[in-house]
């Protein structure tokens, strides 16, 4: 298992709530978040600047 730093564009939502499953859902297609925070929001563009933390399974390198 490895964890990476990464940075995601996300549009604005709504709501709070819809904002936060937006987030969870394009970090899970990442790894599997450790820890994430909002760090920018753009105002006039409606997108938000996300940092986060997530961890990726290793991939097995057999001999074949």
């Amino acid at each position: 298992m490895t964890t990476h730093f990464i940075t995601a564009e996300i549009d604005l939502q709504e709501s709070p709530v819809q904002l936060q499953q937006a987030i969870e859902a394009e970090l899970q297609k990442r790894g599997e978040p450790l820890r994430w925070a909002i760090a920018s929001v753009d105002a006039e563009g409606h997108k938000a600047q996300v940092e986060a933390i997530v961890t990726v399974a290793a991939e097995s390198t057999t001999p074949a």
